[in-house]
């Protein structure tokens, strides 16, 4: 891990050099033509012309071409569900219909026995 770190350092330090002497080169260029010229110029370097802002144009499609790319999404997607055959449906609605029996008693167990913990605590039916 360190010497991956180090090897970033170098490479960086290596690019800092390398602008830092492509500088120094441009220095040297314009100060021998400045001289050259009679006048005292310094390296400056030319900086880009701001462009001017672009207008925002959207690639969002209309809400209706949405609409059509959604549907076709949602009927790609339902070739693709695996429907349950009909035994195997009956069976899981047998199960639901049981599992809701089973927690329904213990729900109404659970609450008789609160009820009955309260009524015995506060004595408020008696």
């Amino acid at each position: 891990m360190a010497k991956s770190k180090g090897g970033q350092r170098a490479r960086r330090q290596a690019r800092q050099a390398k602008r830092a002497r492509a500088e120094q080169q441009l220095a040297n260029v314009a100060a021998a033509q400045g001289s050259a010229e009679g006048s005292k110029k310094t390296a400056v370097r030319k900086q880009p012309k701001a462009q001017a802002p672009k207008a925002q144009t959207s690639d969002k499609p209309g809400a209706g071409k949405r609409l059509g790319n959604y549907l076709r999404e949602v009927k790609t997607e339902l070739r693709r569900v695996v429907w349950p055959s009909p035994r195997e449906l009956r069976n899981y609605s047998i199960a639901v219909i049981c599992l809701l029996i089973v927690f329904g008693i213990a729900v109404w167990l659970v609450d008789s026995g609160v009820v009955a913990v309260l009524i015995g605590y506060s004595g408020l039916r008696g």
